[in-house]
């Protein structure tokens, strides 16, 4: 039976006074005290030894895991530096850096929370997700814009273009607008630094999509990809998902840069931006590549810019027509809308080996539709 905890120091006291008197036994001292006699003969031998009877701390002295006070002020200043980053991401960063002895990441997460650099547990995801990455950098890039943040009087519209398989950010600019003729420009830079993607992702909306006649999509701007040698896709409309590294990309984006901030104008962003991307490239390790650096996966594209563009070549077994200035083409005594952006440009209609009098249509490498001609009246 415990002491009261309000009579404690009094009964201890005069427990180890009758004891050390004599009158009865310890045993059955202890017994009306309702004491072990351990903790009875405890308390004598304090008492005996001129030792305080108020409790001791149960803290161990020494405590051989606990972590090193100087990677503990290490973790807490790389927090304060990056307030997004879990104990994961600091953990690889610090190990990189060559920090002996980091405590695993669960551990990061204590120090944190006992610091009071982390927020309370929220329910997190209840799905389970399905990873899917490219096998190789420049198979396919995403691109989107974020959502506009304001700018001084104005407003910008943050481009982002990202590597599907490293998660390599090629592109993260402040720009002022989302014209097909920005986007150009912003891309010939990229292209002509990183080299040419395989293919290229981007939504439905403009610059880039066209939801009129059977051009499927292409732009202005997305023709001019075809033309330099670059397949393009389309997510489906009211998926994001499809651009999902760039969709999670803007997030962390919003997360460590834009919110909070105020920004007086586009050089402002553009160079809060540049400082993020070298950190997000190159020091930020990413949960979806195994805590890897991005910039240890990514590798230039082989494939160069051309500075001029490319001759429209078909096959010899294509019926090649020029589109007129309305968007239309005549075949066969047919008139199909394609694009205006297509106008005085050539596209094919290529036969299908299996069936009389359908088509496939296609601009350049790319292959718009197919056409069935024979219910066409």
């Amino acid at each position: 039976m415990p002491w009261k905890e309000t009579t404690s120091m009094t009964l201890r006291t005069e427990f180890t006074t009758l004891a050390q008197s004599h009158g009865v036994t310890v045993s059955e001292l202890a017994r009306r005290f309702g004491i072990s006699r351990k903790t009875a003969y405890k308390w004598l031998a304090r008492a005996n030894a001129d030792e305080s009877l108020s409790d001791r701390s149960r803290r161990p002295r020494s405590s051989p895991t606990r972590t090193d006070e100087g990677v503990a002020q290490a973790l807490v200043e790389l927090r304060r530096a990056h307030p997004c980053w879990g104990g994961r991401k600091l953990h690889h960063v610090l190990r990189d850096r060559g920090h002996p002895d980091v405590p695993a990441p669960s551990t990061i997460t204590h120090i944190l929370r006992r610091h009071g650099l982390l927020p309370e547990r929220t329910a997190g995801h209840g799905g389970t997700w399905t990873r899917f990455e490219h096998a190789s950098p420049n198979d396919l890039w995403q691109m989107d814009f974020k959502g506009t943040i304001a700018v001084g009087n104005g407003r910008c519209d943050p481009l982002t273009v990202l590597d599907d398989h490293s998660r390599y950010n090629l592109v993260l600019r402040a720009t002022p607008d989302m014209r097909s003729a920005t986007v150009q420009a912003v891309l010939t830079d990229t292209f002509r630094r990183h080299g040419l993607p395989l293919r290229m992702n981007m939504d439905n909306g403009s610059p880039w999509g066209s939801p009129s006649g059977h051009s499927r999509g292409l732009s202005e701007l997305s023709l001019w990809l075809v033309r330099v040698g670059i397949q393009v896709s389309f997510s489906t409309p009211a998926h994001p998902q499809t651009n999902g590294k760039d969709e999670r990309f803007h997030r962390s984006l919003k997360a460590e840069v834009v919110n909070g901030r105020v920004f007086h104008d586009h050089a402002h962003v553009q160079r809060a931006f540049d400082a993020w991307r070298a950190i997000y490239n190159t020091v930020r390790p990413h949960q979806g590549i195994g805590m890897a650096v991005p910039s240890t996966r990514y590798r230039p594209s082989p494939r160069p810019f051309p500075e001029v563009l490319p001759t429209i070549e078909y096959s010899p077994h294509d019926h090649v027509v020029t589109v007129q200035s309305n968007g239309v083409v005549k075949f066969k005594g047919q008139t199909l809308k394609v694009s205006n952006a297509l106008r005085g440009l050539p596209i094919a209609f290529r036969p299908d080996d299996t069936q009389d009098g359908v088509y496939a249509l296609y601009f350049s490498h790319h292959r718009l539709t197919q056409v069935d001609l024979r219910d066409t009246a």
